[in-house]
């Protein structure tokens, strides 16, 4: 079964059973401060689950786009684990509980791929702290038939699923495929042989409680369900593969990668690792730069920039002359996979492989000049071994083989000391970030604020309600405004957009702000855009009759104020989704 033939069976399935269709978020989440890039299928759609934005539908389906660095020092040794993948997720916003939950899984595994009964296993959470064990899962897995053996009892690090530092989280419960007897015993000690048991669906988290600041547990309004299966994962059982890597997700940027490396082969162990790590992170670079990201030193850039300089300390190992024409050709059998799922590959194939050149050429060149110093260095340490990782991008690894071509060894720990004291400083210069998307709280800024909320409501009254903010960044020279519509603006309608909200700012209404209720502000008709956290009251401003919207400020008194606005740029960032620059003027 083809990955397309498993993404159709997966959305279809749950479509027949009522699920609305949502299109992929941005892999940049907005307005979500624990988060730097999505890392779940549930990430975006935080807000329903907490009851603070109103879901467009009890029932959701979708496949969403996902990045975890955590894991990113096992890709290429695990058969499953990868940077980029995709998420088949299915969700219910306080209808529907673990019973049908499992019941959906259950029949679409077995009915709908023909996965073997014998073959399926499942962890369920065992309780912990003051949480309790998930009995009732338990029994909802042996009334299809599982046996008790075959379902494992684990604690939080396994089965209590937590979207991120804080917010909703739950017990869960994961199916597992079992790849053969031959690859050992399926349990070992208290845990499961990973090597035998290979996890390929979270199917049901019991989303019911939110994890504050403090880390305690409050039980949610109501309770939900989510669950995700990774896309990769189903296509290597059900394509027999050894790996995600041999899947067709994977293996035309594999053959590629052999005819740019010289000649080198796949098949030779030798080279496998370099090639996974190359052609997974040229695949999540691939995804990063439709979504705006570019690299550089900073939050996501820094992730953008890490993963193709991994890339390219790998490409060395196969071939010494792996230049950026390269990585471009390997850029270039991503897009081909994923074009008209999630972009269009015309579109985007000139901003990609510039990206990805501009930056392999700078580091090659970097990499050049880095190991001419370590030449001079007599003895590296792990200091001097962390120095060299953030002055010119050596990964650890690099310089450790520097180091045992010197006779010598670096103490890692010295090194993760040094890494995490970087870390803090990155933490703690993040968290500064206005979380609003904007630079500051100016003049200037102020009034690209209050005109974001006009065009917001320009383009809904233009283009239709289907218009939804996905997302918005503030400077002190232009303001960037992304929202879900299927197909690119036509000249005329960004005229007519342009127009209306000019026309609003001649007639210099007022703007005002009343505090309410987040239900009284619904009522009224107010957009409430994701926002980190609502308190019991939430701000709510009013520009004359033609915009309301919940907000945390700030905004000018009156339209007056801003002068004019004009369109400066309108683009695509992905399936469903267009960006919108703009700028203010005086008159």
């Amino acid at each position: 079964m083809t990955s397309k033939e498993i993404r159709k069976k997966f959305i279809n399935f749950f479509v027949k059973e009522k699920h609305l269709l949502i299109p992929s978020f941005s892999l940049v989440p907005e307005n979500d401060s624990t988060l730097l890039l999505v890392n779940s299928g549930m990430a975006p759609i935080k807000p329903y689950f907490l009851g603070l934005e109103e879901s467009p539908s009890k029932r959701l389906v979708d496949i969403q786009k996902c990045i975890r660095m955590e894991d990113v020092e096992e890709v290429g040794f695990s058969p499953g684990k990868l940077t980029f993948f995709e998420m088949m997720g299915n969700w219910s916003i306080g209808e529907y509980g673990k019973g049908d939950a499992l019941a959906f899984a259950w029949n679409l595994l077995v009915k709908g791929f023909g996965f073997n009964p014998a073959s399926l296993w499942a962890t369920v959470f065992a309780g912990a702290e003051n949480l309790p064990p998930d009995n009732e899962v338990i029994e909802i897995w042996k009334k299809f038939g599982m046996s008790e053996e075959k379902i494992i009892k684990l604690g939080m690090d396994d089965n209590f699923w937590v979207s991120g530092p804080t917010g909703p989280c739950g017990p869960c419960t994961e199916v597992f495929y079992d790849l053969g007897e031959e690859r050992g015993p399926a349990i070992t000690g208290n845990s499961y042989n990973r090597d035998r048991l290979f996890e390929i669906w979270n199917a049901c988290v019991s989303v019911q409680y939110n994890r504050d600041e403090k880390g305690d547990y409050q039980t949610l309004p109501f309770c939900s369900i989510d669950a995700g299966a990774g896309l990769e994962r189903f296509s290597m059982v059900l394509q027999k593969t050894n790996t995600v890597f041999e899947t067709d997700l994977f293996w035309p940027i594999i053959e590629t990668i052999e005819k740019v490396s010289g000649g080198k082969k796949y098949s030779e162990p030798k080279n496998q690792q370099a090639m996974r790590i190359i052609a997974d992170h040229i695949k999540a670079a691939v995804f990063l730069i439709i979504d705006g990201v570019t690299p550089s030193n900073k939050v996501e850039g820094y992730v953008l920039r890490r993963l193709l300089r991994r890339a390219a300390v790998k490409a060395r190992t196969l071939e010494k002359q792996f230049i950026e024409s390269n990585f471009k050709t390997v850029a270039e059998s991503v897009l081909n996979i994923y074009d008209k799922i999630y972009f269009d590959k015309d579109e985007w194939r000139d901003k990609v492989l510039f990206e990805i050149g501009s930056e392999i050429k700078k580091f090659t060149q970097t990499l050049e000049k880095g190991l001419r110093e370590v030449e001079k260095i007599t003895q590296i340490d792990g200091k001097i071994a962390f120095n060299l990782y953030q002055t010119y991008g050596f990964p650890l690894e690099l310089t450790e083989e520097i180091a045992r071509e010197k006779g010598q060894k670096i103490d890692k720990n010295i090194f993760k000391e040094e890494f995490q004291k970087h870390q803090e400083l990155s933490r703690t210069t993040s968290a500064r970030m206005f979380k609003g998307g904007l630079v500051d709280h100016s003049q200037q800024v102020t009034k690209l604020h209050t005109t974001t909320h006009l065009l917001y409501q320009a383009l809904r009254q233009i283009l239709g309600e289907q218009v939804h903010q996905v997302g918005s960044n503030i400077t002190l020279e232009r303001l960037r405004f992304d929202f879900t519509y299927p197909e690119k603006l036509t000249l005329e309608q960004i005229k007519e957009v342009e127009d209306l909200v000019n026309e609003q700012i001649a007639k210099d209404l007022a703007v005002k702000m009343e505090m309410m209720s987040l239900e009284e502000a619904r009522k009224k008709g107010a957009l409430a855009f994701f926002a980190d956290k609502y308190g019991d009251q939430v701000k709510v401003y009013s520009i004359g009759n033609f915009s309301q919207e919940v907000c945390g400020g700030p905004h000018v008194g009156s339209l007056g104020e801003i002068g004019g606005v004009k369109i400066i740029k309108e683009e695509g960032v992905g399936a469903g989704r267009r960006r919108i620059y703009a700028q203010i003027f005086k008159k």
